[in-house]
């Protein structure tokens, strides 16, 4: 249907920043650039991925923040950040004494976030929150994920090749090595303890639950509680779903396939009574919908 007159598509062959030519893996439809070393846009991303809500969550650091730093030369890559200190960041644009010690104070708040969020916040390819919590689950340490061959990673739960292969590509690389060495050097959460590990209780052992319509419980609290009991939270309603935790203002399009698959259905009460939590001692104020 293109007209007779149109020009091909020119597609680029460098990355418009720093013209490194682009490549494709095989099998993958995207080109990219491999320059993520010395890329402007993509050091600056990852350290914005690295600071995000769901992973360090760094209190009074921002995209336009990380921008200032990394065009100032303070930090090139999120490892730099547990180096700054007030003095070098007071001079920058709409940065007053109170945002700066706002900026400090939240890094350091940082190393007391758990292993789960700090491997995801790494920016491993595929290694995404799920991932995370698989792998650092199962090996309980960033040194025996980083040592694990790729059968013994392709041996957890939903982890494939590719993840493997790149989580094998990731710790065989020298720079990123280096990150994590200072990384540690700062004192970030590189494993978790037995205790930590291990799930409160064994009720849902085996069970795919869905979280939806809006609850009492807050999000993170009410998956924290069905994976601590043995359960995997599902992402959609199958027919490999065993519970449907029904909220207020669920879409009936949920229920009707629930109902068609057969799917038991519960409310945040009997869920809290079938882990024996019914005193629900471990939920947060504020409705908040999950799904």
């Amino acid at each position: 249907m293109r007209p007779k007159d149109a020009l091909p598509v020119v597609y680029p062959s460098h990355c418009p920043v720093c013209e490194t030519p682009l490549i494709r893996k095989e099998g993958e439809a995207q080109h990219y650039c491999p320059n993520d070393k010395g890329c402007a846009p993509q050091l600056k991303a990852k350290i914005e991925h690295f600071i995000g809500r769901k992973m360090m969550n760094i209190d009074g650091l921002g995209a336009e923040t990380v921008e200032q730093l990394f065009d100032a030369g303070l930090i090139s890559n999120f490892s730099d950040l547990y180096d700054l200190t007030k003095e070098q960041v007071l001079p920058l644009e709409r940065m007053a004494e109170k945002s700066a010690n706002k900026l400090i104070e939240g890094i350091e708040a940082s190393k007391n976030i758990d292993f789960p969020k700090v491997l995801f916040a790494l920016g491993i390819r595929y290694v995404g929150e799920t991932v995370a919590k698989k792998l650092a689950k199962h090996f309980k340490s960033l040194d025996i994920i980083q040592n694990a061959t790729l059968e013994e990673l392709i041996a957890v739960d939903e982890i494939g090749d590719r993840i493997a292969e790149s989580l094998i590509e990731y710790f065989s690389d020298e720079y990123n090595l280096q990150i994590i060495q200072k990384l540690k050097a700062a004192g970030l959460q590189f494993e978790i303890s037995e205790d930590d590990a291990a799930p409160v209780g064994n009720a849902l052992e085996g069970k795919t639950i869905v979280v939806s319509g809006t609850f009492n419980m807050a999000r993170d609290a009410m998956k924290n509680l069905i994976e601590s009991n043995g359960g995997k939270v599902g992402s959609s309603i199958s027919s490999k779903t065993d519970y449907l935790i029904c909220g207020e203002s669920m879409g009936p399009a949920k229920l009707k396939k629930a109902e068609d698959l057969g799917i038991t259905m519960i409310s945040e009460n009997e869920f809290l009574a079938l882990i024996g939590n019914a005193s629900g001692e471990q939920q947060e104020k504020g409705q908040v919908s999950l799904f």
